[in-house]
């Protein structure tokens, strides 16, 4: 697991049912656990219609999705000293039926939302085979080292 780096966290619940579930606390060490530099999330629960806007208005796609990522600094070249800056939302609706079609722990994907999200705020992705493999790895042994298990396995 990487050395901590410097974390400024933001946690938003415009959707509150999860805030006894997913506490901030649970949050920062989640995504201090997936990042590999100094930091700047803001971190936002939505409902499902505020999730459908965003993914629809920034990516096109007219339906709510479990995690959106925007890294500010998205196709810019980073410097290794720069601090990464995203803001993260995770759709409740959309987090907590999936959890329940996986039978999944909500706090369980929850977690695994958090940190594919803070790997996206860096620059991974998941756009071709190698990607993805490369991404889904990382995701696996972060989680693992938090104590869950991969998120990958049937």
């Amino acid at each position: 697991m990487p050395a901590k780096n410097k974390l400024s966290l933001s946690v938003q619940y415009a959707d509150k049912r999860l805030v006894d579930e997913v506490p901030r606390k649970d949050i920062r060490r989640w995504a201090q656990a997936a990042q590999f530099a100094p930091a700047e999330f803001t971190l936002r629960f939505v409902g499902e219609s505020e999730g459908r806007e965003l993914n629809r208005d920034y990516r096109g796609k007219d339906y709510a999705t479990n995690v959106l990522t925007f890294a500010y600094a998205d196709g810019e070249e980073v410097a290794e000293d720069d601090v990464v800056q995203a803001d993260i939302v995770l759709c409740v609706d959309v987090l907590l039926k999936e959890a329940a079609e996986r039978k999944l722990p909500v706090t369980q994907h929850a977690a695994h939302l958090i940190v594919h999200g803070v790997l996206h705020a860096q620059g991974y992705d998941h756009e071709n085979d190698e990607e993805a493999a490369e991404m889904e790895g990382l995701e696996t042994e972060i989680l693992a080292g938090l104590g869950f298990p991969d998120p990958y396995q049937a």
